[in-house]
């Protein structure tokens, strides 16, 4: 007798003797009990899960001599000869071979006729996805009312190929792939009854190499009994497929825990030996990965069906969670850019070399790489002689005139007669000279010519016939950086808010105006970007204005809230408008008013700043008011104030939103995630005042 392979051998007979498709099995056995029968069946579903087993068992079940019954004796003559594949009554088509509407024709022109054997006549057509659209169209209308002693059993692995006419007139049922633990249980099932010894290890092999389809296991058993002589031994079964040996992949995983990359190198080597598919190599590697994974969240969900559960486990306490999550998302990025490398091996080599290298960000052994300097100074960027900066010889450039303040501010002090005399030598002359030689090789950009760099340099000379501002100067500034003074050759002499005194408001010094300052196109009320524009070109009397955050403020009440209420509606922008977002109305008799403005923004303030906020509230109420301002410090909140007290609230509510978020709660306590706060902001826009 000529052997038989096992996935014949062992082919179903029965619905007691299915494997799987529990969901199917259900609905056909509760329809034949009841005789609720439809006319036409489709069962969908990957090779080798059942379709054409299912086929005949309802064909048997049909036609038993026992009747119609989910459970066929198997030993009449109808059940054995459809066993046998020689049932006159049940016709097994092709489509694939029969594709044509003249055989399609010719099968209909049978269906006329009455069965010979059995109760019914099924018609088998497989693989009907194959079919041409002429012979969907031919079959719909026999398809739809059959006569009552035919019955349609399609079978197909495309069902999307298939029309929907012919979909509506079935019954459709989709078969699921097996999984590894059904078809490892089958597998043992089987070889216990063939006699053949085999190995748990080996059955896991041959399960996940199935790819869910139990016929391609059944297959791969008959290929591993005979590659084993008799055996189907785990060792034989590797070298049969071709897969990797889990030792080496723990090999690898332990050389990436312990950072050796000389260990890492030489278990690749090891691995080359055998010339395996290093897709599949990282591919086995994510799967062991994977069940670290599973076990680190539930330790006893890890299954022992590959004898590693122990070892997984250790890795578990060894590799930390966030590097697990790493390697294996690098895992799959390089197994998708593997076949853009030159050579397979490098691009596997490389993957792991990442591994090595980097690290999940905010932990000890993250790697912290020095960025280099951008070789330009703030003094530099901001300082009237950036003209120069764009040359190697920047840094000499920018101390040259950083070191003449120096001698200017002490010469005064100890040359008193003659205040104006010393100036003009050292101050303008030199820093002119110095900055002219140095544009000459970088005349051709826009911004180094040399006419620029003159009309920059202008404005140095237009407070010499001033004495005042000198003694002053000298008095301030023992403290603050010489790059500070330097920065600032484009604004008038220091005057640490003398010159801004609200009684006689004597001194008219304009600033340049305001088409030389950017003007962000925004509603004023936005202030809050005012307010750091305005530090940004702020003179720093003192060492700490600028960094200085503003200042808690006492609720606004009385004429302080009032100029709350007031601020946006004033059609002012710019210096201006930060000018009076720091301000408080203090007082208000008539058309007499009073504001305070905070020192730290006296920078700002001058004469046509405070006659262009009074122009503004002249234009908002219609009506001409005297309106006076002095540098002292708000005791209630200002516009500014309100503003940042607001974002603040904002920022706290969103940050306790995210906090309080049960999905972040939860990614918290089973992966140590930790919120940044940085990156939080609120959704909708931030509400200004006035609002």
């Amino acid at each position: 007798m000529s052997y038989q392979v096992l996935a014949r051998k062992w082919r179903p007979r029965s619905f007691r003797e299915m494997v799987g498709q529990t969901h199917v099995l259900k609905a056909l056995i509760n329809a034949l009990d009841n005789q609720r029968l439809h006319h036409a069946y489709l069962f969908t579903g990957t090779r080798g899960v059942g379709k054409t087993t299912i086929a005949r068992i309802i064909a048997k079940c049909l036609n038993c001599e026992t009747g119609i019954t989910s459970t066929p004796c198997g030993t009449c003559s109808v059940c054995r000869e459809i066993d046998e594949g020689r049932f006159v009554d049940l016709i097994e088509i092709d489509a694939a071979s029969r594709t044509k509407v003249e055989d399609t024709r010719e099968l209909l022109d049978n269906v006329q006729y009455a069965p010979s054997r059995g109760r019914f006549k099924v018609y088998l057509i497989d693989e009907v996805h194959m079919l041409s659209s002429h012979s969907f169209n031919a079959l719909l209308k026999t398809l739809e009312e059959p006569p009552p002693y035919v019955k349609f059993i399609l079978a197909t692995t495309d069902p999307q190929k298939l029309p929907a006419t012919i979909l509506s007139r079935c019954l459709q049922f989709s078969l699921k792939n097996m999984t590894p633990e059904r078809v490892v249980e089958h597998l043992s099932h089987v070889l216990s009854a063939e006699n053949v010894p085999f190995e748990d290890d080996a059955l896991w092999l041959l399960g996940r190499a199935a790819d869910g389809s139990m016929r391609d296991a059944m297959s791969l058993t008959d290929q591993a009994i005979a590659f084993g002589e008799g055996k189907v031994l785990a060792a034989d079964v590797r070298a049969m497929l071709g897969t990797l040996d889990h030792g080496q992949v723990y090999g690898v995983l332990q050389a990436l825990l312990e950072g050796d990359a000389r260990a890492l190198l030489e278990a690749v080597r090891h691995l080359a030996e055998q010339g395996p598919d290093w897709s599949g190599v990282l591919a086995e590697m994510l799967n062991v990965l994977h069940r670290v994974a599973i076990a680190q969240a539930l330790p006893e969900a890890v299954d022992n069906g590959q004898g590693d559960r122990d070892r997984v486990l250790a890795l578990a306490q060894a590799l930390p969670a966030e590097d697990v999550q790493f390697y294996y998302q690098m895992g799959l990025i390089g197994r998708r850019d593997l076949p853009l490398a030159p050579d397979p091996r490098g691009g596997f080599e490389m993957v792991l070399l990442r591994m090595l290298a980097f690290r999940p960000a905010d932990t000890d052994d993250a790697p912290k790489p020095v960025l280099k300097p951008v070789g330009i100074s703030q003094a530099t960027a901001d300082s009237a002689n950036s003209v120069a900066a764009a040359e190697p010889a920047a840094p000499a450039v920018v101390q040259a005139p950083v070191a003449q303040p120096a001698v200017v501010v002490a010469e005064p002090a100890a040359i008193a007669p003659e205040p104006e005399a010393e100036p003009e030598p050292v101050v303008q002359p030199e820093p002119v000279e110095a900055a002219a030689p140095a544009p000459e090789p970088v005349v051709d950009l826009p911004w180094n010519d040399p006419v620029e760099a003159q009309a920059v340099a202008e404005p140095e000379v237009e407070p010499e016939p001033q004495p005042e501002p000198e003694p002053v100067v000298a008095a301030p500034q023992p403290e603050p950086a010489p790059v500070q003074a330097a920065a600032r050759h484009d604004e008038p002499p220091h005057d640490d808010g003398v010159g801004y005194s609200p009684a006689g408001m004597e001194r008219d010094d304009e600033p340049p105006l305001d088409e030389d300052y950017y003007e962000p196109e925004m509603d004023p009320a936005s202030y809050s970007y005012l307010d750091e524009l305005a530090i940004e070109h702020v003179h720093e009397e003192a060492p700490v204005a600028a960094p200085e955050p503003m200042p808690a403020a006492m609720p606004a009440t009385g004429l302080a809230l009032q100029w709350l209420e007031l601020f946006p509606q004033l059609p002012i922008s710019g210096m201006t408008g930060s000018i009076a977002a720091n301000c408080t109305l203090m007082a208000a008799d008539g058309d007499d008013w009073l504001l305070h403005l905070d020192p730290a923004h006296s920078a700002l303030f001058n004469a046509t700043q405070q006659r262009r906020l009074n122009d503004a509230l002249n234009q908002h109420f219609g009506r001409t008011l005297k309106l006076t301002i002095e540098l002292i410090r708000p005791e209630q909140e200002t516009p500014a104030q309100a503003a940042a007290r607001k974002r603040a609230e904002r920022q706290g509510e969103a940050e306790a939103s995210i906090e309080s978020d049960p999905l972040i709660q939860q990614m918290i306590k089973q992966f140590g995630a930790m919120v940044r706060h940085d990156t939080i902001e609120p959704v909708d826009a931030p509400v200004t005042q006035g609002e």
